[in-house]
């Protein structure tokens, strides 16, 4: 199976830079989408940027122009560069695989990273 570690979140001022990564361990299929979500209490998790195999990407509107998602084959890792943050940004941010393999689909989601923006 997958599993994912999340790093590099932490506390940032407004209008700072983190990068989050994602590593994947365990078997990996050819054909998959990497996502990163973000949740806050009280509010649904949502899709904040993704990845697929083919290399294209996505990302929510709220962040366009200030994320960009990654990845680093070699190092089975996605990174999140996030810029210009701001405290609407504060979140638990997860990571998320999804692998397809024929009619097949499996599903794996990382422990979250904790991104505060606050002055």
């Amino acid at each position: 199976q997958v599993q994912l570690v999340e790093s590099g979140g932490g506390l940032v001022q407004p209008g700072g830079s983190l990068r989050l990564s994602c590593a994947a361990s365990g078997r990996i299929f050819s054909m998959y989408v990497m996502g990163w979500y973000r949740q806050t209490p009280g509010k649904q998790r949502e899709l904040v940027a993704a990845i697929t195999s083919d290399g294209s990407t996505n990302y929510a509107d709220s962040v366009k122009g200030r994320f960009t998602i990654s990845r680093d084959n070699a190092k089975n890792t996605v990174y999140l560069q996030m810029n210009s943050l701001k405290p609407e940004d504060t979140a638990v941010y997860y990571c998320n695989r999804k692998d397809f393999l024929g009619t097949m689909m499996s599903d794996y989601w990382g422990q979250g990273t904790q991104v505060t923006v606050s002055s």
